[in-house]
């Protein structure tokens, strides 16, 4: 490993036309993005709170009549004439920074825009039955006053249930739960012929039920899902723990921050309900873990209040960085303000987007207006500005084994040198059937920190900001890094969340992912011909008519049924 106190020398870029206007993009983001996105944000409330005012039973009178014409429509479908089925949500709006480039090809729309409606909240089963376009903002105004949660909270509001559940989610009490996916109880999925059928973990539908994650929505089109519930208190109890050193000593104070060392990580009085790390640079981190805490504890004498949801606050990484120079402090927040902590910076992207924008008097004066909604920075972006961004600026998860985050951590210095970094753990269950993504095997028999019998812990390496080299007006190949990134986690039993780009082939693509649970309900359920793949749902760059008609025509055949293992 080289030197990582001394950034690479690098050879200065040639500055260009397209430099300037990412530098002036602030521009449009105020007197543009910004009020669309307030105006879109206060409509989608009224909608909520209408939404809320009706009845369960009306809901689900409301949810029949919209499965049925979801039903109706794709009857219509002809194999013959008509594209691969895809939603008619357009291709900006989806939140990951992925290209949605299959829907510039021939494709047959279904309509899935009304289906945002929280339908139950089963206090008794302790489940909620939501629909897909539920976004964690509007589930957590339902479920927060009645001091109850989903067990995952993913923390920023657009993230809807569907992405979470058919892409990737995760939240600080993941180490706990796992994944967002993992705390579904149920699925009510559309099948290819229009068959409604509700999957669960012991049905005839089990097999669906396990492969549904990660699979992009390539089964069939996801109606509603039970996903699991739990019990919370009024206030998180934050703990902030600075830590120096170099980065491999970062990522073992930050493994120690939640593991035990004596083995016992399902007990609660050991382990944090909540845990997340930020590493600032190559030698300075902050380490936080939370617990939920009454009203009362919150409020009693020489206890610190933070209520981060108001719109004037310090951006939360930069109020959590203040611990390096203060020190260890203790402090309480609103549940539902910890939960949707990142959400007004986007994490630290609200830095690139707005220079200016944690600056006191912004914060004051439009701090309300925040945060630029995703979807409307992709749509006026245009293509030059959305290639800068696929080739000089980073958005990816690198899921990797707990015990090689430290490993990782100077892999991803020395490849990007970027910085804030994320930490964020999660376990990886071992399931009756091996699903896309997997746990090491035979892991259980090594007894790490953090692993327990049914599931080896992983983490979350977010990279989320432009590489240093391009600050400094570096020459960087973001496109080469991203491949050694990709390759380095398939050599590492790691995986890659799906939302961002891949410049992985398909045979690549499934020596990372494990495609035999996949393949078989693909075929099974008859989404071939009718769903596109998840690799060529995620695969970067335009789909083009002919891709569309080659893979209308697969049935079995594809390349990862040229490997005999294909995730070994």
């Amino acid at each position: 490993m080289a030197d990582l106190t001394q950034p690479l020398v690098r050879p200065k870029r040639k500055t260009t036309v397209v430099d300037y206007l990412v530098q002036l993009r602030w521009i449009v983001v105020i007197f543009v993005v910004l009020p669309i996105s307030f105006t879109f944000d206060m409509l989608a409330y009224f909608g909520d709170m209408w939404s809320n005012s009706k009845s369960y039973k009306r809901r689900q009178k409301e949810h029949d009549a919209n499965v049925q014409k979801v039903i109706n429509r794709l009857k219509e479908r002809d194999p013959k004439r008509d594209g691969l089925v895809c939603t008619a949500r357009k291709p900006y709006i989806a939140v990951g920074m992925r290209n949605v480039d299959y829907k510039r090809a021939r494709h047959f729309e279904v309509d899935l825009s009304s289906f945002r409606n929280v339908l139950d909240i089963d206090t008794e089963r302790m489940v909620a039955r939501v629909e897909p376009l539920v976004n964690m903002g509007q589930i957590t105004r339902v479920t927060v006053p009645m001091n109850q949660a989903l067990a995952v909270v993913a923390e920023l509001d657009d993230l809807t249930v569907g992405g979470l559940i058919n892409g990737y989610g995760i939240e600080g009490s993941s180490h706990i739960y796992g994944l967002f996916a993992d705390t579904v109880v149920a699925y009510e999925i559309i099948l290819s012929d229009g068959t409604l059928v509700k999957a669960t973990a012991d049905n005839e539908y089990s097999d669906l039920f396990y492969a549904i994650p990660w699979s992009q929505g390539t089964l069939g089109l996801l109606v509603a899902a039970e996903i699991k519930l739990i019990p919370i208190k009024e206030y998180m109890r934050v703990t902030y723990v600075p830590v120096r050193g170099t980065l491999r000593e970062l990522g073992q104070a930050y493994i120690d921050s939640f593991t035990d060392p004596d083995g016992n990580q399902d007990s609660s009085d050991v382990v944090p309900e909540f845990v997340e790390t930020m590493i600032y640079n190559p030698n300075e981190a902050v380490c936080m873990t939370g617990r939920y805490a009454s009203k009362e504890e919150a409020k009693k004498k020489g206890n610190k209040i933070n209520e981060q949801g108001w719109w004037f606050k310090t951006w939360y990484y930069q109020h959590a960085q203040t611990a390096l120079k203060k020190g260890e402090f203790v402090e309480y927040i609103p549940t539902r303000d910890y939960y949707h902590r990142h959400t007004r910076c986007l994490y630290w992207e609200g830095k690139l987007i707005l220079p200016f924008g944690d600056q006191f008097w912004f914060r004051w004066l439009f701090g309300w207006a925040m945060p630029p909604k995703v979807s409307f920075l992709k749509a006026t972006q245009g293509d030059a500005i959305r290639n800068y961004y696929h080739e000089k600026h980073v958005i990816q998860d690198m899921l990797v084994p707990l015990y090689k985050v430290p490993d990782a951590l100077e892999f991803a210095h020395q490849e990007l040198e970027l910085y804030p970094i994320w930490l964020c753990p999660h376990k990886l269950h071992k399931f009756p059937v091996k699903t896309m993504i997997y746990p090491e095997p035979g892991f259980e028999r090594h007894r790490r920190r953090g692993d327990t019998h049914y599931a080896q812990m992983y983490t979350d390496i977010g990279l989320y900001y432009t590489p240093n080299p391009i600050l400094r007006g570096e020459e960087f190949d973001g496109i080469e890094a991203c491949r050694k990134i990709e390759q380095w986690l398939i050599e590492n039993h790691g995986f890659q969340a799906l939302y961002a780009v891949t410049e992985l082939n398909e045979k690549e693509f499934w020596r990372m992912f494990d495609a035999s649970l996949y393949s078989r309900v693909r075929d099974k359920y008859k989404a071939v011909g009718t769903f596109m793949s998840v690799y060529y749902k995620s695969k970067k760059g335009r789909k083009t008519e002919k891709e569309v008609q080659e893979e209308e025509q697969k049935i079995s055949e594809s390349a990862y049924a040229d490997l005999e293992n294909p995730a070994d």
